[in-house]
C-alpha cells in the first residue's frame, strides 16, 4: 500500500511538470480573443494585435502591420518582428526638401503598394516618433482605422508572443477607394498658414521639443543651425514626456496637465509642432483618439520657418522675455 501512495505521488508530480510546460508554450502559441477597439483609438495593446492575427477582431479580414522606422530593413527587424511585419521606411512617406509629408499623389502610390485601401486597418509598431508619424500621414490620407501597438515590439515579447525572421512581401492593390489626403485639415504645411492662424488669440501653436531647443540654446538638429522657436510658440515639452518608461503614451488627462502649464486647453485651436513633424505626431495622437476635433500638425516645424530670415523668432522663456 505505501508502494502505490508513492507511485501515486511521483505520477502526480510529473502530470503537474507537463502542465506547467504546457502553459508556457500556450502563452506563446494559443488563440487571443481580447476586446474589440472602436476605430478611432489609436494606441492598442499587444493582445489586441495578437486577436487581429489570430482572426478574432472584423479586422482580422483586412489589416497590414507595418513597422515603423527610418532607412531600409534594420538587423534587428530582419531577427525578429511581428509575424507578418512590412518595414516601411520613413523616406516613404516624407519628401527630402523639408521633410515635409509627400504630395498626395506619392502618399496613394504608398498605400498601393502596402495593399492599404481605406478599408485596411493599419498596425503601426516602433519607437514612438516615427510610429506615430506614419500614423498621422496615413489618417491624413484617408485611412479610417489606423493603429499603434502601444509599447512598441517589447510590448509584444514582454506577452511572450512569438516572433518572426521571414522575409515578408506585400500584397499591392490597384485602388485605395478614397482621394487622398481625406483630410486636409490634419496638417499645416507652411510658416505662412501658422501666421494667418496666430491673428486668432484662441490659436496656440505649441513646441514640442527640448527645454534646450525651445529657449534657443541649441537647435536639437545637426543639419539644423539656427536655434529658436517660432513667434509666439508656447512649450508642451518633449517626446519622452508623453511616453512612460515602458514606452506607453500617457493618458489624455496626463497630457492635459503638460498643456495647463502653458495655458493650453481644449477650448484652444491646437497646432503642434517639432523640428519636422515626427515627435509632435504624439500629442496630436493622444488628442485624436480622444475625439478632439481642435489640433493639427504644423508639419514645416522649426526646419522650414528658419528658413525663412523674415519670419519672426523667439529666444528665451517667452513668459519672462529671458
Amino acid at each position: 500500500m505505501k508502494k502505490l501512495s508513492l507511485l501515486f505521488i511521483l505520477f502526480l508530480f510529473l502530470s503537474c511538470g507537463k502542465t506547467e510546460t504546457t502553459n508556457q508554450t500556450a502563452t506563446q502559441t494559443d488563440s487571443v480573443n481580447a476586446s474589440p477597439v472602436e476605430k478611432q483609438r489609436v494606441y492598442v495593446s499587444a493582445d489586441w494585435v495578437k486577436s487581429v492575427i489570430d482572426g478574432n477582431q472584423p479586422q482580422s479580414s483586412n489589416y497590414v502591420i507595418l513597422e515603423a522606422s527610418w532607412g531600409e530593413p534594420s538587423a534587428d527587424y530582419k531577427n525578429a518582428h511581428i509575424p507578418g511585419a512590412l518595414h516601411i521606411n520613413t523616406d516613404l512617406i516624407e519628401e527630402p526638401n523639408y521633410w515635409n509629408v509627400r504630395t498626395p499623389e506619392e502618399i496613394e502610390q504608398v498605400m498601393k503598394d502596402f495593399g492599404i485601401s481605406k478599408d485596411t486597418a493599419v498596425i503601426i509598431y516602433g519607437e514612438p516618433s516615427p510610429a506615430a508619424r506614419v500614423a498621422l500621414t496615413f489618417l491624413w490620407a484617408g485611412v479610417e482605422e489606423v493603429h499603434i501597438l502601444d509599447g512598441n515590439l517589447k510590448a509584444w515579447t514582454d506577452m511572450g508572443y512569438a516572433t518572426s525572421n521571414n522575409a515578408e512581401k506585400a500584397a499591392p492593390i490597384e485602388d485605395v477607394g478614397v482621394t487622398v489626403p481625406a483630410h486636409p485639415e490634419y496638417i499645416i504645411s507652411l510658416p505662412e498658414q501658422i501666421i494667418e492662424k496666430q491673428k486668432d488669440p484662441n490659436f496656440k501653436l505649441v513646441s514640442i521639443r527640448s527645454w534646450d531647443e525651445f529657449i534657443g540654446k541649441i537647435s536639437g538638429y545637426s543639419y539644423i543651425e539656427k536655434v529658436g522657436e517660432p513667434k509666439g510658440a508656447v512649450w508642451g515639452r518633449d517626446e519622452f514626456d508623453y511616453v512612460d518608461d515602458n514606452g506607453k503614451v500617457i493618458s489624455i488627462d496626463e497630457a492635459q496637465e503638460i498643456w495647463n502649464e502653458w495655458g493650453v486647453t481644449k477650448d484652444n485651436e491646437i497646432s503642434f509642432y517639432c523640428g519636422t513633424g515626427w515627435r509632435a505626431a504624439i500629442p496630436f495622437l493622444i488628442a485624436y483618439q480622444e475625439g478632439w476635433t481642435n489640433v493639427t500638425l504644423f508639419d514645416g516645424g522649426w526646419y522650414v520657418w528658419q528658413m525663412n530670415p523674415e519670419l519672426p523668432i523667439q529666444l528665451g522663456d517667452p513668459r519672462t522675455n529671458n
